[in-house]
């Protein structure tokens, strides 16, 4: 059985948690900054869960599964 590839920009944006969830960023927090309120720039700041739908497509990329 040939070993699994992990992919590189799914290496980048993912990391695990110890509990085993996948811990991700926040989209929409890298330009046109200025029309976005300070509230809504704040609150995606903090890191996210990747939904369960999205889990094992996720743990395929980082070649967990």
């Amino acid at each position: 059985m040939p070993k699994i590839k992990t992919n590189s920009g799914a290496k980048k944006r993912f990391t695990l948690t110890g509990s085993g969830k996948i811990k991700r960023k926040h989209a929409y927090k890298s330009h046109i900054l200025t029309k976005k309120t300070t509230k809504q720039k704040r609150n995606l700041t903090y890191a996210g869960l990747v939904d369960k739908a999205d889990k094992n497509n996720v743990r395929m990329l980082l070649g967990l599964k």
